[in-house]
């Protein structure tokens, strides 16, 4: 079986083609800005303007045609609306035009469920992206949400530090850069409520220290990853124990941190259970991601009407009902 999937909850577009244990194909397009966030209006307009290229060009990775496709899936949600839009009226094109099935994807779950693809059987997964960071875990037919953030995700805080120190976006990257050149440890708020997190007061005093000109930014850096990805391994261990799963997973675009994939092996290490982060290319936003979950929906019978693939910005990842594993 051959799915294409369409990925655009936010600022990257992607379209990735998949078999039940190959990825064909897998392109995608971010957004990119050098002031300020992103804006959905603007994001919609660069997935809608790319969206034929991109397709054209997974089609042609996979030397397959529309004709060899036996589904097509695409992001539900969680999103920006217009973004989400955008995906879901080109998906819905392509299934009547070539008469196929479709099938809408939890954004968040196809970043657990890509993993199963590597041989993950049933993982603690944690989150951790610009909009999103959530502790997730498969228990009692649905994914629980073991904990999240009660402000804003972990890339975001990232994000809105590295435009407010002048190095732009996406900013993590730059961030981990200079984190590497900290020499002293500044103490910032750490906040772990219960399950949950918080990093808006994280962020707002390392903006503050900052811009005291009393700290050099490379311990700022490096003080502000090590706080928040503490607290990052401070609640997934914490799910870990209460589910008793063997399997940790790290997905979503901040997994690329180099940090906190290192804090994340010391502690599955010390518990004597399985650490994976997927090829980078997979943890990011993207296309494959949400074949793949289709993919694996479909073959559980799973069917949708047109009626049923309205977008829903605020798609709660246990509202999803799993019948495929």
């Amino acid at each position: 079986m051959i799915v294409l999937g369409i990925e655009g909850t936010a600022h990257t577009l992607g379209v990735g083609i998949v078999t039940e244990d190959k990825v064909l194909a897998n392109v995608f397009h971010t957004l990119t800005t050098e002031k300020g966030g992103i804006h959905p209006k603007e994001a919609a307009n660069h997935h809608a303007k790319l969206l034929k290229t991109l397709l054209t060009k997974a089609l042609d990775d996979a030397e397959i045609s529309m004709a060899d496709v036996d589904a097509v899936a695409f992001s539900q949600g969680p999103g920006l609306g217009p973004c989400l839009r955008v995906v879901a009226t080109a998906a819905r094109a392509l299934a009547l035009r070539h008469g196929i099935p479709i099938i809408g994807v939890n954004h968040c779950i196809a970043h657990v469920e890509i993993t199963k693809m590597f041989g993950i059987k049933d993982p603690v997964g944690l989150y951790v992206s610009g909009g999103n960071t959530q502790v997730l875990a498969l228990e009692g037919g649905r994914y629980r949400v073991f904990g999240e953030t009660l402000d804003i995700g972990i890339g975001n805080a990232i994000d809105t530090f590295a435009r407010e120190i002048g190095i732009g976006f996406p900013g993590g990257p730059k961030i981990e850069k200079l984190a590497r050149k900290g020499e002293k440890y500044i103490e910032l708020p750490y906040a772990v409520k219960g399950m949950d997190l918080s990093f808006s007061g994280l962020l707002t005093e390392a903006i503050r220290k900052y811009r005291s000109g009393k700290y050099r930014v490379e311990d700022l850096a490096y003080s502000f990853q090590e706080t928040a990805f503490a607290a990052l391994v401070e609640v997934t261990e914490r799910a870990v124990a209460h589910t008793g799963k063997d399997e940790v997973v790290l997905v979503g675009g901040v997994a690329a941190n180099n940090r906190l994939r290192e804090m994340l092996r010391m502690m599955t290490e010390d518990r004597g259970i399985r650490f994976f982060v997927p090829p980078y290319d997979l943890c990011r936003d993207n296309g494959a991601m949400i074949a793949y979950t289709g993919l694996r929906m479909f073959r559980a019978g799973i069917r949708f009407r047109l009626e049923d693939t309205a977008v829903r910005q605020k798609f709660r990842t246990d509202e999803v009902e799993v019948t495929w594993d």
